[in-house]
């Protein structure tokens, strides 16, 4: 895996797993979840232009992950009839709204939602095994109509009749899965019509309906998040310039709250009463105090109780409030010229 595949997989592992977690205690299903958003996060990196930067595929990605965590944990026993549709619909939907590739026309929409499948089906793969790719794959006909359809409606576009072997290709998916359905509904005990109609209803809403709302907001989201994202590309130097000098200055915040930790819990071990819950404290809960001292907020697990404790605790707020407004705007006051200096560079850039 090279370095730009793991700028691309570290923040949606970050993000999805903790996420999954949040939203399913299963093991099976944050696999699921950092499977797909890694797959495609990393998939689109490697193939997508620079228009949008970098960032593309971790937040497509991300967002994938993230879906396929609240789908896994909303759906019992990970259906993939009510999993696998949206999300290939969710991908092809952010691609084309993101700007990484634009669907105008059925070619176009079954290229990129057959790049989607595979990529999600490959993400499955831990989770689901192999029916995960083969679901995947399966959903490639519907989804890739729908896409083409809707990619050939927008304005400004003839429509174009979808091509036949797509549509049949679409049909038959449709007809199998309604055939899968009836007899899983007719091996768990149901009569033949409730069975016959809860595929005829269940299918085409899985397939059909959910794909094409999920397909329109996804697209619609990325088209109206992508010039907004681009703003932090314009950031990018100002926070080259920043990032020096702030680093700086935390690494001095920082250093008030370490050694603060270290006089607490010296003066606790030569002064046993001195605060109160400290009796077997180590350093992870004096930094924790000395943090949330620095910050004049109160600590539970430790409360300073003779004036020596407070003595200590009152130099310290100072020390951290001092350091927070006079070094942080002196800091401030240093890069100013260069900040003005790359703001004249980008308005002569756009000609303003």
């Amino acid at each position: 895996m090279t370095w730009r595949s793991l700028q691309a997989a570290l923040p949606v592992v970050v993000v999805v797993v903790p996420f999954a977690y949040a939203v399913t205690g299963a093991h099976n299903d944050v696999l699921l979840a950092g499977g797909c958003g890694l797959a495609v996060g990393v998939g689109l990196d490697l193939r997508m232009h620079e228009r949008i930067g970098r960032s593309a595929g971790a937040l497509i990605g991300a967002v994938a992950g993230m879906a396929a965590a609240l789908l896994a944990g909303l759906v019992p026993g990970n259906g993939v009839m009510w999993i696998v549709p949206p999300l290939v619909a969710l991908a092809v939907g952010l691609a084309d709204g993101f700007g990484t590739t634009r669907l105008r026309s059925y070619r176009d929409a079954a290229a990129e939602t057959l790049t989607m499948s595979a990529l999600i089906g490959t993400g499955l793969l831990p989770a689901l095994g192999a029916g995960g790719i083969l679901s995947c794959f399966l959903v490639t006909p519907p989804t890739a109509l729908i896409a083409g359809a809707l990619a050939a409606g927008r304005v400004g576009r003839p429509r174009a009749r979808p091509p036949v072997l797509l549509t049949l290709g679409s049909l038959a998916v449709m007809a199998y899965a309604v055939d899968g359905v009836m007899h899983e509904g007719l091996r768990g005990g149901r009569p033949p019509v409730d069975a016959f109609l809860n595929a005829a209803v269940g299918v085409p809403l899985a397939m059909v309906a959910i794909p094409v709302g999920v397909f329109l907001a996804a697209r619609g989201g990325g088209a109206w998040l992508l010039p907004r994202l681009r703003v932090y590309r314009q950031l990018a130097e100002y926070l080259r310039v920043m990032w020096i000098p702030i680093g700086g200055f935390a690494i001095g915040y920082l250093a008030i709250i370490v050694v603060f930790a270290g006089f607490g819990g010296m003066l606790a071990r030569f002064s046993p009463g001195a605060f109160a819950g400290a009796e077997d404290a180590g350093i992870g809960e004096w930094i924790a105090f000395a943090f949330f001292r620095a910050l004049a907020q109160d600590y539970p697990g430790i409360v300073p109780v003779s004036p020596a404790a407070w003595l200590l605790v009152g130099v310290q707020v100072i020390l951290a409030v001092g350091w927070a407004l006079v070094v942080f705007a002196a800091v401030m006051s240093s890069i100013q010229p260069r900040l003005e200096r790359i703001a004249r560079q980008a308005l002569q850039s756009t000609g303003k």
